[in-house]
């Protein structure tokens, strides 16, 4: 198991985010990974949050976005979750999702999107649900 923890600080491609989201992420064995983000993902940080989970799709067989510690979810959040998804879906891979929070719960539901994704009550959950 190996964890890392980007700022979200691009290489000049994209914005300095790191004051408003980061990520903390664990390679769990069984080629899976969690990628917990942490903070808000809106017009400025969704694409960041975009990339994050292309580049982690590219690698594991099984991701699982932690999004127990997001303070606001926008539509450019939205956005980035469901091109993750799809993302997933073409490569036969598995993107997962842990709510954890009122904030990310009610943005799902009030978009319809709750029903789109297979959401797991915690990341202990999420990692062993076949």
């Amino acid at each position: 198991m190996s964890s890392e923890t980007p700022t979200g600080v691009g290489d000049g491609s994209t914005p300095d985010v790191g004051e408003v989201v980061r990520f903390e992420v664990v390679e769990h064995d069984g080629g899976a990974v969690v990628v917990g983000v942490v903070g808000e993902i809106d017009t400025m940080t969704g694409p960041v949050v975009g990339e994050q989970l292309t580049t982690r799709l590219a690698a594991a067989d099984l991701v699982v976005v932690d999004l127990s510690r997001v303070t606001f979810l926008g539509s450019a959040g939205l956005a980035a979750l469901v091109a993750g998804k799809d993302e997933a879906d073409r490569a036969g891979k598995r993107l997962r999702l842990v709510c954890g929070s009122h904030t990310v719960t009610r943005a799902l539901e009030a978009t319809g999107l709750m029903s789109v994704f297979d959401v797991a009550d915690g990341v202990p959950e999420a990692l062993t649900t076949g």
